[in-house]
């Protein structure tokens, strides 16, 4: 499959539930661009995928891609055409709701180690789940991949009842950390427990072990993996340029964040929220703890942020250290710049489709995956500079 056309599509209503499982819904004030950009792209269609949710590029110029029912494929292009192979050796999953096959991210020195990590949802006892990482080999011989040396690094603490809100974003630091967003299973008091890893930003050895300097490893156990707390839903998760880590994640009713995530840092949910619960009960802003971290953007209406990168290509020069934002609700690519700890919304881009993932390519044009949605197929979208 490879179709090409202009960019131009209608612009969408920009309220609108999150749909498939992603909670989030609208409030009263909106922080985000009120109006759609024209697009300075063109669109290729590049491939079809099963209920796709995240993807990386490997060094060779194909990819891997997760699909949330649990498969790991392996996508190239060789003469024009796609080539798709199941990677074997993956975990099982736990798919359901919004948990299945999540996150997969290369180790810093992937050339030398080969090394994959995948975040998934798994079963524990009694019904409940949880999101985990893991990591392994990979190894691509006669054209079967497969990962070898499976081991799961990391699990959430504890497991919960229900299929929402797993996060399971994964992101490598500049000296080579490995920084997971968990979240708070729809439980809400999670964000808040530091006897529970869920509703955190959590960092780690690239092996799941514990830093010395994480500020509050002097306590132990699941409390020592905790960065920042207080979140909610986070299902993006990147470093800028300069070496600071972002997130965004969806808030309740109303109020999704883009949110710069410091050291040891509580950014105050469900004690605060720039929205309000889905019953109608309100909660009390940002502005009222003014000692919780607040968001540097929050969108009412909501756009259900599902991803996040930092651009760094020459195709689109403009953009140059940009976020790039993939909206589900929204329907959009979202672009935000950022200066020094601020950040504005500067562009929003209908897409016509439920966006799951944002990536870089090799060459700096931009790979979108659309959300599967109710009928599982999702397309692999290129962006390219419009001529």
């Amino acid at each position: 499959m490879r179709r090409i056309f202009q960019a131009g599509l209608p612009l969408l209503a920009l309220v609108a539930c999150a749909g498939n499982g992603d909670a989030a819904g609208t409030g009263s004030a909106n922080s985000g661009a009120a109006q759609a950009s024209a697009q300075p792209f063109n669109i290729e269609v590049i491939a079809d995928f099963e209920s796709p949710w995240a993807m990386t590029f490997l060094p060779d110029g194909s990819a891997l891609v997760t699909e949330k029912t649990g498969r790991l494929v392996h996508w190239s292009r060789q003469n024009g055409q796609n080539r798709t192979v199941e990677v074997s050796g993956v975990p099982q999953v736990d798919a359901g709701g919004q948990g299945g096959l999540g996150d997969v991210v290369l180790h810093p020195q992937f050339a030398s180690n080969r090394l994959v990590y995948l975040s998934f949802a798994e079963a524990g006892e009694g019904g409940t789940r949880g999101a985990a990482v893991g990591r392994g080999r990979l190894v691509v011989e006669g054209g079967t991949p497969r990962i070898e040396g499976w081991q799961v690094i990391w699990r959430q603490v504890p497991k919960f009842d229900g299929r929402g809100h797993y996060g399971h974003r994964i992101a490598f630091s500049p000296d080579g950390h490995l920084f997971i967003s968990s979240s708070e299973r729809q439980e809400f008091d999670p964000a808040q427990d530091m006897n529970s890893n869920a509703g955190k930003i959590l960092r780690l050895g690239d092996d799941g072990s514990v830093p010395a300097d994480n500020p509050f490893a002097g306590r132990g156990g699941v409390t020592a993996q905790i960065w920042s707390l207080g979140h909610r839903n986070p299902l993006g998760l990147a470093f800028a340029p300069d070496g600071r880590l972002w997130e965004n994640e969806m808030g309740p009713a109303g109020g999704d964040e883009f949110n710069l995530i410091e050291r040891g840092a509580n950014y105050g949910y469900p004690v605060v929220s720039n929205g309000d619960h889905y019953d109608g009960r309100p909660i009390p802003d940002h502005d009222t703890r003014p000692e919780l971290n607040a968001p540097e953007i929050t969108w009412t209406p909501v756009i259900s942020p599902s991803s996040l990168i930092f651009y760094t290509g020459t195709q689109f020069p403009e953009w140059r250290g940009n976020a790039l934002i993939g909206g589900l609700s929204g329907q959009a690519l979202v672009r935000v710049a950022i200066d020094g700890n601020s950040a504005r919304e500067v562009a929003r881009y209908p897409m016509n489709a439920r966006i799951r993932e944002v990536e870089q390519g090799p060459d700096g044009s931009i790979y979108l995956l659309e959300d599967g949605g109710r009928d599982s197929q999702g397309r692999l979208l290129r962006l390219t500079p419009a001529r």
